[in-house]
């Protein structure tokens, strides 16, 4: 994947401030294209496109809240862990919860990292900004 290409981020959130603060802090970037979530069962719809998300392009990066309704986080995780065109894709938990057991069962799940979201907008923004650079420039290092 060249610099210049267009990245795509599916982010699963079903906070609708948590979820606006994602949009803005991706905001920024011309090179990405940002799905948003709301809710489990949207997010798994996106990733096996379908019904609405027939022509879904597959994310190179997930941030994954793991409190969703309908679905939870970690069935999405495991989801994406464990099916063979899914699994590498990155998938960061970034969650409200600073708990140790959440943090264990989200890598035990194959989650590859879990960030417990900031509560004001500049240390998140700065937050999305830090995980996007790490994990897009892995990506495009990692790729012919």
């Amino acid at each position: 994947m060249g610099i210049d290409e267009i990245k795509t981020v599916l982010v699963v959130e079903n906070n609708p401030a948590d979820a606006r603060l994602a949009q803005e802090a991706f905001s920024d970037f011309d090179d990405v294209k940002l799905h948003l979530s709301r809710d489990g069962e949207d997010a798994l719809d996106f990733l096996d496109k379908e019904g609405a998300y027939a022509d879904a392009p597959r994310p190179d990066l997930v941030l994954l809240d793991d409190t969703q309704s309908k679905v939870d986080g970690n069935t999405i995780l495991v989801h994406i862990k464990t099916d063979t065109d899914l699994k590498a894709i990155p998938t960061v938990v970034l969650t409200s919860s600073s708990s140790d057991a959440d943090r264990e069962n989200a890598m035990r799940h194959g989650a590859n990292a879990f960030f417990t979201k900031p509560i004001f907008y500049a240390p998140f923004e700065f937050l999305i900004r830090c995980i996007f650079k790490f994990w897009l420039a892995k990506i495009s290092r990692a790729k012919p």
